[in-house]
C-alpha cells in the first residue's frame, strides 16, 4: 500500500474517532495539535488502525509513536513486508 493510501485510509479513521470531519493530517501531527486526542482516545484510535488496516503493532511500535509521520512509517513497513 503506497502511503497516500495510508494517509487517506488515516485521515478517515482520525477523522471518525475523534468527531471531527475536518481534520486533515500531516506528518507532524502529534496529540497537542487535536483537541480530543487524550490517552484514551488514544487507545481507541490505536485498536481502530490495527481494524482497518489488518495489522498489530508490538509494544515497541507502540512506543516510538510520538507523531502521525511515525504511524504513516510503521503500517507502510508492515503493509509492503
Amino acid at each position: 500500500m503506497e502511503k497516500t493510501e495510508i494517509i487517506e485510509k488515516l485521515t478517515s479513521v482520525f477523522q471518525e474517532v475523534f468527531s471531527d470531519n475536518c481534520l486533515v493530517l500531516n506528518d507532524e501531527m502529534t496529540a497537542n495539535d487535536v483537541e480530543k486526542w487524550d490517552s484514551l482516545t488514544h487507545m481507541l484510535m490505536i485498536s481502530t488502525v490495527e481494524e482497518q488496516f489488518g495489522v498489530k503493532f508490538k509494544l515497541k511500535e507502540l512506543n516510538k509513536l510520538k507523531k502521525v509521520g511515525d504511524i504513516v512509517e510503521i503500517l507502510h513497513d508492515k503493509l509492503s513486508a
